[in-house]
């Protein structure tokens, strides 16, 4: 039987259950990328993100310092100092074989083949006492597993943001991005109220052909309006990005806004030109803060579409250190230091940090404005 108007689906519960999958799907990995980019690269190549909170257990081997610097204290000669490099780390077990690395607690001796006994304390710190002055250039060796508490690090982030170039992408890509965001507004709005309020002819093959540019692949369009921008000399450079970011996000923009303003209430606007508003003073006065939802919802769509985007910024932008955007900038960061995932984590998550700040700041618009007007169209 079908469901009576106005009462709750019983799939409610099912499409509940579905968003908050989805929601997870998401939120998990970039919680993830945010732990893995304050973890230094030892942490990230031993232990999983989700062990971050957690002290984590390796093995490692280190050197001991070297014989010639042994000072003699007593009858014997010391070798001394600290298997942790920051001091840091609870010692659980220690060898000085390959083939016992594990077979003595600490604070036990431990005696070499050549008659030189060794002891590593629970916090790191190794004694190695020679009955005889020792020579060599080479330390011992002492095998090691320990517990190290977690540590976090704001040294990815300086590296990326300094040492990598990161910090100058981000600025290439805030040129990028906010003209590209609001230059396509400024002229869809103007157009949107054209098409809704204001009687021409040819207006519905208009509303038309909007929509059925909507679903042109934006790439067929590259290399011819690359062409016309070398033509008429704007070349490789933010005013030819610009130009074709506006034109590739005007369809989506103009519809969204169009079918926004239709639904508006025409008793007012047909009051205000009654008392003899001009149609500027109509959209300007009363159209453009009615219409604030729908230009929120589509800042947010063309500021996330143009700050992640990389394939119009490699046909419209040059390859110089002052035209480089973030997604080009990871790019090569792939390529050059794909190994050092801590750096790569680090970069991802400045470039995702600005449209979730972005985002969570307008997303209260975006319902209302994507579904406002979506039934009632003038």
């Amino acid at each position: 039987m079908m469901e009576m108007a106005g009462t709750k689906s019983r799939l409610t519960w099912a499409v509940n259950l579905a968003v908050g999958f989805l929601v997870l799907l998401w939120i998990i990995p970039t919680f993830g990328l945010l732990i893995s980019s304050f973890r230094d690269r030892d942490a990230i190549s031993t232990s999983g993100w989700w062990t971050a909170l957690s002290a984590s257990e390796q093995n490692v081997i280190v050197r001991a310092d070297v014989p010639d610097n042994a000072v003699q204290e007593g009858q014997v000669w010391v070798v001394s100092g600290n298997v942790f490099d920051s001091g840091a780390g609870d010692v659980t077990a220690f060898g000085i074989t390959s083939r016992a690395p594990e077979a003595f607690a600490p604070g036990e001796v431990a005696v070499h083949a050549n008659g030189h006994e060794i002891t590593v304390g629970a916090n790191g710190d190794y004694r190695i006492a020679y009955a005889e002055q020792p020579s060599g250039s080479r330390g011992q060796r002492l095998f090691v597993r320990a517990e190290s508490p977690p540590s976090f690090t704001l040294d990815n982030y300086r590296e990326v943001l300094f040492a990598e170039g990161m910090g100058k992408a981000l600025l290439n890509t805030l040129t990028v991005t906010i003209p590209a965001t609001i230059i396509p507004i400024l002229v869809a709005a103007f157009a949107a109220y054209a098409l809704a309020w204001m009687e021409m002819p040819g207006r519905a093959l208009l509303i038309a052909g909007i929509v059925g540019l909507l679903v042109v692949p934006l790439q067929v369009a590259f290399i011819p309006l690359l062409k016309l921008h070398n033509n008429i000399g704007i070349g490789k450079g933010y005013i030819g990005i610009w130009l074709a970011h506006t034109g590739f996000g005007l369809p989506l923009a103009v519809f969204l806004l169009r079918n926004y303003m239709a639904g508006l209430p025409g008793e007012i606007i047909e009051s205000a030109r009654v008392d003899g508003a001009s149609d500027f003073a109509i959209f300007r006065k009363i159209i453009l803060p009615l219409s604030f939802p729908a230009l929120a919802s589509f800042a947010i769509f063309q500021f996330l579409w143009v700050w992640n985007d990389l394939l119009v910024a490699k046909v419209f932008l040059g390859t110089g250190e002052d035209q480089v955007v973030m997604t080009g900038r990871i790019v090569d960061l792939l390529g050059s230091r794909g190994g050092d995932w801590e750096i790569l984590a680090a970069s991802a998550f400045v470039s995702i940090a600005v449209p979730i700040a972005v985002f969570f700041s307008l997303q209260r618009y975006l319902v209302r404005g994507l579904l406002a007007g979506s039934v009632k169209g003038g």
